[in-house]
């Protein structure tokens, strides 16, 4: 089974990118984690980062 991708929708065109360097066993903590909920792993770290806007009174905005 394919796993979940993220499918917010995308305004004004392409979302912007950037490379990420992490720790090889962060990288396996974190790959574990989206496996067991089958979403990739850019979308378990943009639901990551929803969360803590949300903690910190600001809706995310994509």
């Amino acid at each position: 089974m394919a796993k979940l991708k993220d499918r917010t929708p995308k305004l004004g065109g392409r979302s912007a990118a950037f490379q990420l360097r992490i720790h090889a066993e962060l990288h396996d903590q974190l790959r574990t984690l989206t496996d067991h909920d089958n979403i990739t792993l850019a979308c378990g770290l943009k639901e990551l980062a929803r969360r803590e806007l949300r903690r910190r009174g600001t809706e995310p905005k994509g």
